[in-house]
């Protein structure tokens, strides 16, 4: 396919899809697509999408920057909003609780850090939490320890664990999160919501605060 057939249609501030915060903090590789969103999520405004921010960001050519733009958006990543928006400025203390509880499908989540602390939580008591963010920490532990048995040797897709009922759903998950040289552990009870702009808002609160823009 021609590069050459590719051109920016609009003038659009460029945002992170909720697929494309999942997939830019699901794993620490840092192949161009989640370079590029993670830088994304570590803007406090969502940036003028030009063909120069991109080159610059990127390293890449005219033609290579817009065919980027092309992938990212065609395979869901990456949106266009007409006007720019800011991170909310609330403290993540404040913003956490009514956003974790749009992501699990009872309203009970807690996002816990790396040293097993949890930063908040939202229908969970404080003891609880406080385990269950050891227990997150733990786990994360492990799920870096066997990263290349899971998605190298198995090619496995998930990067989630939980607690697996007879009938095959979840009724607790663990999910990994990393942004910059910090990752997280994402707990939820039940079905995951990450379709949600809440998702997407968490993320961008969370690289803002602790991400890289390098």
């Amino acid at each position: 396919m021609a590069t050459d057939q590719y051109s920016l249609a609009g003038d659009f501030y460029l945002h992170p899809t909720p697929a494309g915060a999942y997939f830019a903090a699901s794993r620490p590789s840092r192949e161009p697509a989640r370079q590029f969103l993670q830088r994304l999520l570590g803007e406090a405004q969502t940036p003028h999408l030009t063909v120069g921010l991109v080159q610059s960001w990127m390293g890449m050519g005219q033609a290579d920057a817009l065919e980027f733009i092309f992938r990212l958006q065609s395979t869901g990543l990456i949106q266009g909003l007409p006007v720019p928006v800011s991170v909310p400025p609330d403290s993540i203390e404040a913003l956490l609780p009514p956003l974790l509880a749009q992501l699990a499908e009872d309203g009970r989540a807690l996002l816990a850090d790396q040293r097993g602390l949890y930063l908040g939580t939202a229908g969970f008591a404080h003891e609880t939490a406080e385990e269950l963010a050891a227990l997150g920490a733990d786990l994360a532990r492990v799920h870096e320890r066997h990263a290349q048995l899971l998605h190298g040797n198995l090619r496995l897709r998930g990067d989630g664990w939980g607690l697996i009922g007879a009938s095959g759903a979840s009724d607790l998950g663990f999910w990994p999160l990393y942004l910059g040289n910090e990752y997280f552990i994402l707990i939820l009870t039940g079905a995951p919501r990450f379709n949600q702009e809440a998702f997407t808002t968490l993320m961008w609160t969370l690289g803002v605060r602790y991400g890289t823009t390098v």
